[in-house]
């Protein structure tokens, strides 16, 4: 089958990272250790064997391909495997029992737990939090947490793939593909969401207004919370879609003041360093990530506010964290989705269950998310407008291997 394979080289992974330096907006398919090959498909047995639909580009593989990922997560992914893991698919082939059959139009949950290993729960799985399964290095697969990043467990770049049953989700048969392929992005801003749900009175700044961005402000409407939102975006088409999501300020590119004013909180100069903030927000959900946005976020919160890493960051460097103590701020991470409490019900309920649920009622705001589809043969097209966020008004870009 044709898939996109992402084959491990130093040479290559260099070469990638150093040109992303260059020109960030770019790709370079001919230094890029990724390629277009006709590979074997041998998917693990009693998985559902799947025709892929449409897989999206997520920020984690677009970090892998510009270098830019943790060295240290290197042993959580096998090489060489098919990229992509925001897959839509139709059901080829299922083992009695699965509770699926061929025909059917799924989405795949892309984690790697205990159960998919054939290994009894972890404690971390046992509880639910499977996204902190202690087992992604052990068990009957290769390492890797994801599909997409494990030898023997493919992506979604490519013709077909594979899922393990407790992975696999039916998709209404009211959904069109151009809102399925979103669930993932959704379910991986829905999970801190749901994990930090605001009170609402509360005050919520939402750096970054990709597509992560773009899903927590509208995640945090269908949801029910009056929560006053300020959704930070770089580029105008950015801040157009966070205000037709809900936001209620959306600023663009603020300096410290302006991010002061929209939070409530009062500039205070200082003789170096730019001025610090008195008071502020409650929350601020980084979708963005970095050195920058991790220091504006910790001077935009008041005392005992919340920092939530969302977008992947590998390094920080000349952050001031002084905010950090001297105001006592909560500063978390958040890995992908496992389960979390449904602020409606107070129930424990499944992440993706609850991503599902909002993208299928029809009054979720999909319009303008999804902006680009290309086959996979035009891949280094796909990957570029994906990169080139300002030059394309990329929001989420996908793979459409519908024929």
């Amino acid at each position: 089958m044709n898939a996109l394979v992402y084959e491990k080289s130093i040479p290559r992974y260099l070469a990638s990272a150093l040109a992303a330096r260059l020109d960030r907006r770019k790709f370079f398919p001919r230094v890029s250790p990724l390629r277009l090959a006709d590979v074997p498909f041998d998917p693990p047995p009693g998985w559902v064997r799947l025709k892929t639909l449409m897989c999206g580009i997520c920020g984690s593989d677009m970090g892998l391909l510009k270098g830019h990922e943790s060295v240290l997560l290197e042993p959580y992914a096998s090489m060489p495997s098919v990229l992509g893991h925001e897959i839509l698919a139709v059901v080829e082939d299922a083992p009695a029992g699965s509770g699926f059959s061929a025909g059917q139009r799924v989405a795949v949950e892309p984690i790697l737990p205990c159960e998919t290993r054939g290994l009894s729960p972890c404690r971390f799985c046992a509880a639910g939090d499977y996204n902190l399964c202690e087992n992604f290095l052990r068990g009957g697969l290769p390492p890797g947490a994801f599909l997409g990043f494990n030898a023997k467990a493919p992506g979604g770049m490519a013709e077909r793939t594979a899922a393990h049953p407790s992975r696999i989700f039916p998709i209404p048969d009211h959904v069109p593909d151009e809102t399925a392929i979103l669930l993932d992005s959704l379910a991986s801003v829905l999970h801190p969401v749901l994990v930090h749900f605001p009170m609402d009175t509360d005050t919520v700044v939402i750096n970054g207004m990709g597509i992560l961005g773009q899903h927590a402000v509208r995640s945090l409407r269908a949801l029910g919370s009056k929560a006053r939102i300020v959704a930070v975006a770089r580029h105008g088409f950015q801040a157009e879609a966070a205000k037709n999501g809900g936001a209620d300020v959306v600023l663009r590119s603020p300096g410290r003041k302006e991010l002061g004013e929209a939070v409530g909180a009062t500039f205070v100069p200082t003789t170096l360093g730019g001025g610090n903030l008195e008071g502020g927000a409650d929350l601020f959900l980084d979708c963005a990530g970095g050195s920058r946005a991790f220091e504006e976020g910790l001077l935009a919160l008041r005392a005992g506010g919340t920092y939530v890493m969302v977008g992947t960051t590998a390094r920080l460097s000349g952050a001031d964290v002084s905010s950090l103590w001297f105001r006592q701020l909560r500063v978390v991470g958040s890995a992908s989705y496992g389960h979390a409490t449904d602020p409606r019900t107070g129930k424990r309920v499944r992440t993706y269950d609850v991503a599902l649920e909002l993208l299928s009622r029809g009054t979720y705001p999909t319009a303008g998310l999804l902006t680009h589809t290309f086959r996979l043969a035009d891949y280094a097209r796909a990957f570029t407008a994906a990169f080139d966020k300002r030059g394309h008004q990329s929001m989420k870009v996908a793979f459409d291997l519908r024929s």
